[in-house]
């Protein structure tokens, strides 16, 4: 019979797993890469599966089982870490790490308030980030790189469970100087801006999002430039190059170039992009995955359903 695997093997086994390279989890773990790799052979022996393909060139590679696994032990492990607190009369504190994933445009809107509540409410769990595009991030909660992501719904695929937060319409914006910035309605129609040239938000379904919109009108875009940044849309916009429609609206109407943007609400009836907060389905999520949902939520979900 097997021996019967161990908390430390599997704390191991989860470093290992997130960084597939043993010498860096070795030193992450402060341990030495015998003593690693003995353990992740016990363990491997205790589960009577295969874990890991060692690989010549790059250190390793989850095997589905291992994937699996990875994905498995958290839960485990956070209930692990609460009997611990439970038994120091710190039953209600949430301890260890919480892997967010974020779609960058989105960042800089929503995570420094988020992040400000969670610290405060859960002082004893250390939250990193992720920030990628919506693919990236996918990927990333399939392979178990984050917990959760905040992101865009924007093509999502098959084999994730979602929470809207909150729908936000599209906008445009123009320069100070557009003859539509002295509108006193702030408000315009994207039939009134056709054949005007465009800065286009150049992201994976983000462009097709604002395809659709242009399609939803009835206009033929004159995109005259692509950009991948948010800012970098904006500060094209500000210095006359064209109009661009967004989504998020910032707090301030200056830009990285100095000049200043007017955004305009649309009279269209189009299609708002969804937030969300994703994860994977199927994965028990951790109390801390949870406790971040909760925070997001109690702070941009309920005033904008």
């Amino acid at each position: 019979m097997a021996k019967p695997f161990t908390l430390t093997q599997l704390r191991y086994f989860a470093v290992v797993a997130e960084l597939e390279n043993m010498t860096a989890a070795a030193e992450r773990l402060l341990v030495t890469q015998s003593t690693l790799s003995t353990a992740m052979a016990q363990l491997e022996a205790s589960l009577s599966t295969q874990l890991f393909v060692r690989l010549r060139t790059r250190g390793l590679r989850l095997t589905p089982s291992g994937r699996q696994i990875a994905q498995d032990i958290k839960v485990l492990l956070e209930h692990a870490d609460s009997l611990y607190e439970s038994a120091r009369g710190l039953a209600t504190s949430l301890v260890g790490e919480l892997k967010v994933g974020v779609f960058a445009p989105l960042a800089p809107f929503r995570l420094p308030a988020i992040l400000q509540t969670f610290e405060v409410q859960h002082p004893g769990v250390e939250v990193s980030f992720l920030e990628a595009d919506l693919a990236s991030l996918q990927t990333a909660l399939l392979e178990g790189q984050c917990d959760v992501a905040l992101m865009y719904g924007l093509g999502l695929g098959r084999g994730f469970t979602h929470t809207v937060l909150e729908r936000v319409p599209p906008h445009v914006l123009v320069h100070a100087e557009h003859p539509a910035a002295s509108r006193p309605e702030r408000s315009i129609a994207l039939q009134d801006l056709d054949g005007e040239p465009s800065v286009v938000l150049d992201l994976p379904h983000s462009r097709e999002y604002y395809e659709q919109l242009y399609a939803i009108a009835g206009v033929v875009p004159n995109v005259r430039h692509r950009f991948a940044g948010y800012e970098t849309v904006r500060s094209f916009v500000a210095k006359g190059h064209g109009y661009a429609m967004l989504n998020q609206r910032l707090h301030s109407d200056l830009t990285y170039s100095g000049g200043r943007v007017v955004a305009l609400t649309l009279t269209d009836d189009f299609p708002p992009i969804e937030v969300m907060l994703v994860r994977p389905e199927g994965v028990q999520p951790t109390r801390r995955a949870l406790a971040f949902e909760e925070t997001c939520i109690r702070l941009y979900g309920a005033a904008r359903q």
